[in-house]
């Protein structure tokens, strides 16, 4: 909570984390959407204390990391799994060897680490590769290995660094998959950083979206959306500005069963123009935007009448 992270480059101070705080409830997918140089992966090092923040804690699945010693610090990371952006896998060895890894180093005993690999290829989905090599996987597979790699030790929190954006569109939304089955199967706390908005809408329950090591704005995906000016939601549904007199972008935070515009012109009288649209799958939930031109005496009426449904409107084009 309140990380700061200051580098000192050339005589002067880098700030790289500026009074982040950062909640993620058990269970749940956070994702740190943000530009590069936003300070994403400075903040993700910091959880595991890879890096130490200049000031601030971190505590992670009940532990003060930032007041362990080094040997509890260590036993403590165990508990913490990470995902990488380019796999980081060893060549020389197999996928077994690879995912067994941090069994070893552990000290888990061979039969020990024989089963839980097996079990660990099996839930991603690669039964069949235990002897092959990296150099013998798609992209896509070399990350299902580095994902079980980071639950061979059966950790209460997974980081994701980036994990998808090396990936093309289709390993892409198989690697979303497996990572909310996995949130869900486990009740596995996924932390994941990206610059693709897409994962955010895709798998995220939460949200946060990072600038200059400070977060503009965070909380659930779905009250975002419902959030009058919220930058996430104009991003997840970057419709057109219009022009267009007495036009609204009107925000459904959930879906609905009944001809809303429709109804307006029933009820009030009034016209309403459809100018643009979009319809999306957000954290399990139908969310949409409509930008809409409604014009007749009774517009105000028929835009309480959509505020009282529960939608969000405001000034198209925001």
């Amino acid at each position: 909570m309140d990380l700061h992270k200051v580098y000192p480059v050339n005589k002067r101070r880098v700030v790289a984390l500026d009074g982040v705080d950062l909640s993620v409830e058990q269970g749940e997918v956070y994702g740190v959407v943000g530009q590069s140089g936003a300070g994403k992966s400075t903040l993700l090092r910091c959880v595991n204390l890879l890096e130490r923040p200049t000031s601030g804690r971190v505590a992670v699945d009940g532990r003060d990391l930032t007041a362990l010693g080094s040997a509890d610090l260590r036993r403590a990371r165990r508990r913490i799994g990470m995902v990488h952006q380019h796999f980081a896998l060893l060549s020389s060895r197999t996928v077994a060897g690879n995912i067994a890894f941090p069994l070893e180093n552990a000290g888990v005993p061979r039969r020990r680490r024989t089963a839980r690999v097996a079990e660990l290829l099996d839930l991603v989905g690669l039964g069949d590769k235990a002897k092959a090599h990296p150099a013998q996987l798609s992209g896509g597979q070399k990350q299902r290995v580095g994902i079980a790699r980071a639950l061979a030790s059966d950790p209460a929190v997974l980081l994701s660094d980036e994990a998808t954006s090396a990936l093309d569109p289709d390993t892409t939304e198989s690697i979303l998959e497996l990572l909310r089955d996995l949130n869900r199967e486990l009740g596995l706390t996924i932390l994941l950083i990206t610059h693709e908005m897409d994962v955010i809408k895709r798998i995220c329950d939460s949200a946060a979206i990072m600038e200059s090591g400070a977060f503009l704005e965070s909380g659930k995906v779905l009250d975002l959306i419902a959030t009058p000016g919220s930058r996430l939601a104009s991003s997840l549904f970057p419709l057109p500005r219009t022009d267009a007199p007495d036009a609204v972008s009107v925000t459904y935070p959930r879906a609905y069963d009944e001809p809303l515009m429709s109804e307006l012109t029933r009820r009030f009288g009034v016209d309403v123009n459809i100018l643009a649209g979009a319809v999306e799958q957000v954290a399990g939930t139908s969310v949409g935007r409509l930008n809409v031109q409604i014009q007749g005496e009774r517009r105000e009426g028929a835009l309480r009448f959509l505020t009282d449904k529960g939608l969000l409107v405001q000034e198209a084009g925001r």
